[in-house]
């Protein structure tokens, strides 16, 4: 029978506070947050029998896809759903995936409702409206609730809903210059479409714009 494989050290890892390294039989092994190390019953002389080494390979994937996580809120916000699918595809496993989200969450480095308001804030900066914000909110993966309360809170009832979509009319107007009226209200409406504004009123304000009663 084979001798047993053995923990012989839990080193802190200097590259990640909070971690350790595991070396079984004087090999480095795996790294794990540190608290995670206790809970998989991990100590110096213990052996690495099959479930210990099965609890240790989990809390070091979900340790993994935790400084995933970090060093992409490092680039920039993500929801949380497109930020899970993205590391998946990557190759962490999805349970640890999940772990790791949630840790994410409990630090408030994660919520979906503050980056929707985000999102809605700065692209609407941009011209882009209601339906194309929508569509592209849900395509990260957030809900719908929390989409509609960002939507609610860049256009609040009793404001000017047409301002933007106007002054975006305005300008592509002027860029499409003498072309036939029917053609120049065609482009304007596809224009606005793309960015997110269209329905009834839209086409009744792009219609005065494109007859200069705008």
């Amino acid at each position: 029978m084979p001798a047993p494989r053995r923990i012989t050290a839990l080193e802190p890892d200097p590259r990640r506070p909070g971690a350790v390294r595991v070396l079984v039989d004087g090999r480095p092994w795996c790294t794990l947050a540190a608290e995670d190390a206790g809970r998989a019953g991990l100590a110096v002389g213990a052996e690495l029998d099959p479930a210990r080494a099965a609890r240790a390979g989990l809390a070091a994937d979900a340790e993994s896809a935790y400084r995933a996580v970090l060093r992409s809120l490092e680039r920039r916000a993500f929801a949380t759903a497109d930020l899970r699918r993205r590391l998946v595809r990557r190759g962490h496993p999805p349970e640890a995936v999940d772990q790791a989200l949630a840790r994410a969450r409990a630090a408030r480095l994660l919520d979906d409702e503050s980056f929707a308001c985000q999102f809605v804030e700065t692209r609407a900066r941009r011209g882009r409206g209601p339906a194309r914000l929508r569509r592209d909110l849900l395509a990260l993966g957030l809900d719908r609730e929390v989409i509609e309360r960002a939507l609610a809170a860049a256009w609040p009832e009793g404001g000017d809903p047409d301002g933007l979509p106007r002054q975006l009319a305005r300008k592509r107007a002027q860029e499409l210059g003498d072309v036939p009226r029917a053609v120049k209200l065609r482009r304007l409406l596809a224009y606005l479409a793309r960015r997110g504004w269209s329905g009834p009123a839209v086409t009744a304000m792009a219609r005065r714009i494109v007859a200069g009663d705008g």
